[in-house]
């Protein structure tokens, strides 16, 4: 007897449409005329769409004075972070220090508006610096058109709903690669906390040529940067203690304010840091006309770094090379070449992960992400900086400070037009040591060396991708390091897709016939066709019995699986064994029959069925019924043989 669900149907039947296990691949049509194109307008154009595609109009009717502080203290301490992040994010994109700061006002107040994350403060991240400074080469032209670009593709890929191609990013290869670029990261800093010239793209050329030039190291640039990672790990330290979190009556009035004073000064370790040494270097400057430290007026072309908002204008789509010639746009795309695909992918990679993090629950959309951050990227580019989105940083920074809405960005970004209009004569004596210290004692804790243990206990072939996207970025350029890992990631899937696997019983009618069953666990697509074909075809060649083959778990099939049901049919009909379907769904059915032969392909819904059906294939010998049992003497059913799962070795 088959061990399986009934509905009255016959032989190529459909499942009755009540059944909860029925394919809803047909849609019933009641007949009535379809709707005009103003009513399917009128039925997109709604008040749900509106508050989709254009987020604060859910959430601005129900603002109040609560949500308003907190996005106030929350936008203030942000942009206390963002300003010195982007000097210091601007030098591993090997550009001038106001690039960066470029980057961190425009996107905030787009994200107002279009931005689904109320924690997402939009603006430079390592990530897309690092990646900005291996495909840019530290070409501004360069930075900027692939701010546009990215922001176009980001923009496109929202608009024709591609958000599924992040999927493809597993967690050991985003893992393998956010680790990989920590450590690049890090290591692109170590020129600036020595003082030496480094060179070379990836990491391992990146460390031969440090340990080539580090005799040359300067004196007090490590010195400064070693005390600056020491005062930055132990304000961070300092912001994590919780005074009287052990007491039974919980901290008092005095602790909870200490405690609050203490979180404050771990969040803006940054801004102390950076405005400490930025007095001191100015110190140095005034006093004894020269520092003893580089700095940032160093990486600025004229020596001084220009004040001001910039005037908005279209980002260059040509730029004069080192050797005079014009590189025009075609040029400057192949140049940039698969740096434009890779930035958004991992920039929309980096927003979405955080999205979730900071959703409370809510679902992430994914498409609206997108078009945001298009959106802005585009726009950012007309104010010359480089590719940004989401950081995560700045987000437990925002979530921490309590706020509330995505109205934060507002104050984050007048912050940093305010740090513009009258801060940039200043930023010239911060010392490059204490920049490198903060991304160095910021970029340590990326590095995910915890997910190894846990991803060596759930499923230890997930290691291979992960390890193998770590090592293959620090060897390869990222973009092609990243891209490796994804494949490697897709031919994992598509091997265990090939490798469906199958349960095979023998079992016995109600009518007493023996017949072997054949379940796989999964669909029928084009790579695992010849596999199936083959198991199929090994199992029934054990035995003469009629084979049926349970296809529920088949849920979908294509033309070449179809193909391999139509020769596997024929196999069986040539050698005069039976073959049938059992539960085929509607969908799969109607793929079948479109290459299969009729005779040959025979499908059943029903238990009774199989009996009539194997009564009248004439391929069968006919059987001799048994004679019938004393009523005192019954016989014991048969048992099934234990099923046995079949894989490839």
């Amino acid at each position: 007897m088959i061990p399986r669900r009934k509905h009255n149907a016959s032989s190529g039947s459909l499942p009755a449409p009540d059944d909860k296990h029925a394919s809803n691949d047909y849609i019933i049509s009641d007949g009535t005329p379809r709707e005009g194109w103003r009513c399917a307008l009128r039925r997109r154009i709604n008040r749900k769409t509106l508050h989709k595609r254009l987020p604060i109009t859910a959430w601005l009717p129900q603002y109040n004075t609560e949500k308003a502080v907190g996005d106030l203290i929350a936008g203030i301490t942000v942009g206390l972070t963002v300003i010195p992040q982007s000097l210091a994010y601007s030098n591993i994109a090997g550009l001038p220090p106001q690039h960066g700061l470029y980057g961190s006002f425009l996107g905030c107040f787009i994200y107002i508006v279009l931005g689904g994350c109320r924690a997402v403060p939009a603006g430079p991240t390592a990530i897309a610096s690092l990646l900005t400074w291996q495909i840019a080469e530290g070409v501004i032209e360069k930075a900027i058109l692939l701010t546009f670009l990215s922001g176009l593709v980001k923009l496109l890929m929202g608009v024709l709903g591609l958000g599924f191609l992040i999927n493809f990013v597993s967690g050991p290869v985003s893992s393998g690669f956010t680790s990989a670029v920590a450590l690049m990261i890090a290591t692109s800093q170590v020129k600036d906390l020595f003082a030496i010239t480094v060179t070379g793209a990836t990491f391992l050329q990146q460390w031969i040529s440090i340990f080539s030039n580090i005799h040359t190291a300067s004196l007090w640039d490590p010195v400064l940067g070693f005390i600056c990672i020491a005062l930055l790990l132990s304000m961070r330290k300092i912001g994590m203690i919780k005074l009287g979190a052990g007491d039974e009556n919980g901290p008092s009035t005095r602790q909870k304010a200490l405690t609050k004073i203490m979180w404050l000064l771990g969040t803006c370790r940054n801004a102390i840091v950076v405005v400490l040494s930025g007095v001191l270097g100015f110190w140095f400057v005034a006093t004894h006309g020269a520092s003893p430290v580089r700095l940032m007026a160093d990486n600025v072309r004229g020596g001084a770094i220009p004040s001001g908002v910039p005037t908005p204008r279209p980002p260059p789509f040509s730029y004069e090379r080192a050797d005079n010639s014009t590189a025009d746009f075609l040029e400057m795309v192949s140049e940039l070449g698969s740096g434009i695909i890779v930035i958004p992918l991992i920039v929309l990679l980096e927003d979405i992960s955080i999205c979730k993090a900071f959703s409370d629950g809510r679902t992430v959309d994914a498409t609206q992400e997108m078009i945001a951050l298009g959106i802005a990227n585009v726009a950012n580019s007309f104010m010359q900086a480089y590719p940004g989105g989401g950081s995560l940083a700045r987000s437990v920074v925002s979530n921490g400070s309590g706020v509330k809405t995505t109205l934060n960005g507002l104050y984050t970004g007048l912050m940093v037009i305010m740090a513009l209009q009258f801060f940039t004569q200043y930023f010239e004596y911060i010392p490059k040591a204490a920049l490198a210290a903060v991304i160095i004692s910021a970029i340590l804790f990326m590095v995910e060396y915890n997910v190894i243990k846990p991803m060596w206990r759930a499923k230890k072939l997930d290691l291979i991708p992960g390890i193998g996207t770590f090592i293959l970025c620090l060897t390869l350029p990222l973009e092609l390091g990243i891209l490796t890992g994804i494949v490697v990631n897709i031919i994992f899937i598509l091997y265990h897709a090939a490798r469906p696997k199958f349960t095979v019983e023998m079992l016995k009618t109600e009518g007493g016939v023996e017949y072997l069953m054949i379940t796989p666990d999964r669909c029928l697509m084009f790579p695992s066709v010849d596999y199936v074909r083959r198991l199929v075809t090994k199992c029934a060649a054990s035995s003469s019995v009629p084979v049926v083959m349970e296809c529920t778990h088949i849920y979908s099939a294509d033309y070449t699986a179809a193909k391999s049901i139509e020769q596997l049919t024929a196999d069986f009909h040539a050698r005069r064994q039976p073959l049938y379907f059992y539960n085929v769904k509607p969908s799969v059915c109607s793929i079948f029959e479109a290459v299969a032969k009729p005779e040959h392909f025979v499908v059943f819904y029903e238990d009774e069925e199989l009996d009539r059906l194997l009564a009248a294939d004439e391929r069968l010998e006919p059987r001799k019924l048994p004679p019938p049992s004393a009523p005192s003497a019954p016989t014991a059913p048969t048992a099934p043989t234990t099923p046995t799962t079949l894989a490839e070795p």
